[in-house]
Parts: C-alpha cells; structure tokens; sequence
C-alpha cells in the first residue's frame, strides 16, 4: 500500500550553477494552471493507485515557496483536501530556501499542516554562495530560521554541500561550526556531483572549474561524520544525520525500496510495480491533464531481479543497512542465495560487514558506497 508521495513545484526565481532538477524561471509561467493541474493529477494518481492514508507527504522542487500567498494557500489546500493524510500523525515536508520566506507564508504552511521544512543552506560562506549561483546569504539563514520557530516550526532540517569549487577544509569546518550551533534535530549533507546541463559542468568542459581533490573531499565527509556524531545527530543513511526520532520519515521511503506517489512536472513515481517519469516541460505536464489524463512520459515494469537489486543498493544507503529476514520476507528467497558473490567480494575488500541480521556499510564502505552499490547490479538476472 503506498503511504508516500512526493509533489514537484519546478518553478524558481533563480538557477543555481548546480542544479539539474527540473525547473524553470518562474516569470512568465502559468502557475495557476499548473497547481490546478497538480491537483487533478493528485485526484487520478489515487483514483488509479489507491491508498488508505499517506504517512509522507514531501513538496520539492525548483522552489516550492517561490509561490506567492495565493497560491501557496490554493496548493496547501488542494494537498489537504486530495491526499488522504493526517497531518498530526504524517510527516508533511516543505523545502524552502533562506530569504524566500515571508512571515505570511511561513504562517499559511504552518496553519495548513506542514510540520517539517528544509532549507537548501549549502555553506555559511556568502563568496562560496555566490560563487556556486546562491541568492541568499548567511544572515539571512539565521533570520529565516528564526521566523520559522517563532512561527512554530520545530523540526527543521538544513542541506549543506562539500566539495564546492575553492572550497578549503577550513572553510568547510567553518560552515559545520555554524550548522551544528543552530542546534537543529535534522542535517543533510551531500558532495558536490557535477551533473550534465548545469553552469559547472559547461565551466568543468571549459577546465574553468576549480574542484577541490578527492583526497580531500574524502576528508570532508569524514570530518562531517565525526562531528555530527560528536553533536548528537545520528548518521541514519550516507548522506543523513538526525538526532534520534528526526530522520527523514519521507526518504526513508525511498531507501526502503517501497511505493510512492510521484505528483508534478518532471516528478518521478513508484506505482503498481512500475518506476514512473512525468513529463518535465510544464505545457506538456498540463496538456494529458486537460484531457483527464495522466502526464506519464515513460514508465519502466521493476521485474523481480532488479527490485532485488534496488533492495541491495537502496537499503544499504541506510546506516543500519538490509535485514536479511525482511528480504526474504520481501522476495521468498535468502539474500546470500542470490548475491553471494558480490556479499563476499565486498566483506573481504572490507567494505562490507553482516552482523545482527544486517548487512551494512564498513566506515571504509561509506567512503565507497557507489562501488559497493554497482557490484550488486546485473548480479541478480543472472541467478
């Protein structure tokens, strides 16, 4: 039963040199239409996909708050009243970046349910900020923030990013001082992938991008680890830290490998048993909805090998990694039975430990993950 679903606002006011998700300027867009559009799209995803309640609900973006009052109020409400969900009991996620947020939207999210917001930080650098395409600066994290708990939110979660052009150790250090004595029960932080049709990569193709070394990339995420650790924030999945009951209820349904509802432009789904791509360009997500039908551009049938691929190469994104009775729960078949190979290829290069019914990362495995990952790939068609 799907308990999770994931809305895409693609709409930003600024594109950063990193991005490639699907977005585009908001100038000039047919908002209006769009969320009217979302919210059939909602209507026909349950109609064909039914659920008996969502225990997620995760608005991203583009910029889900770049919306102005109107029409972050008409979204919020055609999110209460077409997902069923209840907001005391579901984690109802909002990203936002710093600076985007008004008292008064701050106030309609709040009022609307919306218990969890994510803010897009990447550094407390403001020359690295502009560097990388950022619009906000650091003191306007700490003036955002503080609107949010003065409005009432508590569970709040800010992104970082390491490895940034000309990024230092020091300065890196410097941005998880002022991260970690914000105090927050959620960080996430993620190292720089340099992606296709984004500012730094046609500036990589040009040798004008200055990236730090592996080496010390390498570095950073150790560093990162350890402090958080040191602060009380649990390193719950790769790239995740919470203090104990804030992990990311929402990702987790990803790493656990189960359905969700992908709703938007360019939103990807898990339903049915099939991985589902929506149209990115907003005309021609808004085109099939007219004609009440769904904005599907692809969608691709998960065969049994590859959801016993995903389990492996999602779930050990985990901390606690794979249960191997939940896999045999899952699939009737024992985990050593179908990737025994790549399990003792992996353990005996010391990346990889089973332990307590788990098979997780080593610390050297973390550093490794996406050679660990690939290992388990096509391993499974083959049995």
């Amino acid at each position: 039963m799907i308990k999770s679903a994931y809305l895409h606002i693609p709409f930003c006011e600024h594109i950063c040199h990193y991005c490639d998700f699907n977005k585009v300027f908001l100038q000039g867009q047919p908002v209006d239409e769009y969320l009217e559009m979302m919210k059939r799209e909602m209507a026909l995803q349950l109609a064909n996909y039914p659920t008996t309640g969502l225990d997620t609900v995760f608005v991203g973006g583009g910029t889900p708050t770049s919306l102005n009052e109107k029409q972050l109020t008409f979204l919020c409400e055609a999110i209460n009243e077409t997902l069923p969900f209840n907001p005391e009991k579901a984690e109802y996620t909002f990203e936002a970046n710093p600076g985007d947020l008004s008292r008064e939207k701050l106030e309609i999210l709040h009022q609307s349910g919306v218990n969890r917001l994510s803010f897009g930080v990447q550094s407390f650098n403001d020359e690295l900020l502009k560097r990388i395409g950022r619009t906000h600066r650091a003191s306007e994290v700490y003036e955002t923030i503080d609107l949010a708990q003065e409005v009432g939110f508590t569970n709040i979660s800010i992104d970082l990013i390491y490895g940034l052009p000309g990024q230092t150790m020091a300065d890196f250090e410097d941005t998880l001082d002022k991260a970690l004595a914000l105090q927050l029960p959620h960080y996430s932080s993620y190292s720089l992938i340099v992606e296709p049709k984004t500012v730094f990569y046609n500036q990589m193709r040009r040798g004008k991008l200055n990236l730090p070394p592996q080496e010390l990339e390498a570095s950073m995420y150790e560093r990162l680890m350890e402090r958080m650790e040191k602060h009380g924030n649990q390193q719950y999945e790769i790239s995740n830290f919470a203090r104990p009951g804030f992990e990311s209820r929402h990702n987790l349904t990803y790493w656990d490998n189960v359905e969700y509802y992908g709703i938007g432009a360019g939103a990807h789904g898990y339903t049915g048993g099939k991985r589902v791509a929506n149209h990115g360009p907003v005309k021609k997500y808004i085109t099939p909805l007219l004609a009440n039908q769904l904005p599907v551009l692809e969608e691709h049938h998960v065969p049994l090998h590859e959801r016993m691929e995903e389990e492996m190469f999602l779930g050990l994104r985990k901390t606690e990694g794979v249960s191997m009775e939940n896999f045999l729960d899952k699939f009737s078949v024992d985990m050593t039975e179908i990737f025994q190979k790549p399990l003792q290829e992996e353990v005996s290069k010391g990346l990889l430990m089973v332990k307590d019914g788990f098979v997780r990362l080593t610390e050297q495995g973390k550093l490794l993950g996406n050679e660990v990952f690939q290992s388990f790939l096509g391993v499974a068609d083959s049995e």
